[in-house]
């Protein structure tokens, strides 16, 4: 998850932020900016809100992170979406990979653990996965064509949702997870490095 956050502050560089900057200015790629961080961060605290309740209540931690993965997804995959339009996606897959792979994991796991049949917990996940090709899908089919200033809204919008999900989310679970061992800001400068490495390249 540490690897994901460095390799996903590449891609939000110069891969989101930049090509926002670049079609519309700094005023309008920032406002975009601004309205996907608070959207994020917004649904996020509803969203922990309900999570904690849930758990309280006794209900599986494996259906929170399911939420979770799917609210980080949405961002994330309508990023790579509108970065199709742009040729740009490489990193930006490897990053989105490698950063809801774990999450996708231990979700179920939990679900394991609470008694759900692989069956059941094979479906949930593969309709996640479904559900979340859908922003893929948005964000190319709907913007290809459109102007370099219409498509810096989006891109900007991408770029903050993806920023704040992952001071609000990964970072923070990156770090509990290895309960603040330095190694994970070591981790997290390498998946910079070598995301920009291929991005350059």
């Amino acid at each position: 998850m540490a690897f994901a956050s460095g390799a996903l502050i590449t891609a939000v560089a110069f891969e989101l932020f930049e090509d926002a900057f670049e079609h519309g200015g700094v005023w309008r790629a920032g406002v975009a900016f601004l309205a996907g961080a608070t959207i994020f961060i917004v649904a996020d605290t509803w969203l922990e809100r309900r999570k904690h309740r849930r758990h309280a209540a006794g209900g599986s931690i494996g259906f929170a992170l399911l939420a979770a993965v799917t609210l980080d997804g949405v961002p994330e995959n309508l990023a790579m979406g509108v970065g199709l339009v742009e040729d740009a996606g490489a990193t930006l897959l490897v990053a989105i990979f490698v950063s809801n792979l774990p999450e996708a994991i231990v979700g179920a796991q939990k679900m394991r653990e609470v008694g759900m049949s692989q069956r059941a917990i094979l479906t949930i996940w593969t309709g996640a996965a479904v559900l979340l090709a859908i922003p893929v899908l948005l964000g190319y089919g709907a913007l290809e064509g459109v102007s370099d200033s219409a498509l810096a809204w989006p891109l900007g919008f991408a770029a903050g949702a993806v920023l704040a999900s992952l001071a609000d989310t990964l970072m923070p679970e990156a770090y509990e997870e290895a309960r603040g061992k330095p190694r994970i800001a070591y981790f997290t400068a390498l998946g910079f490095l070598l995301s920009f490495m291929v991005s350059a390249a």
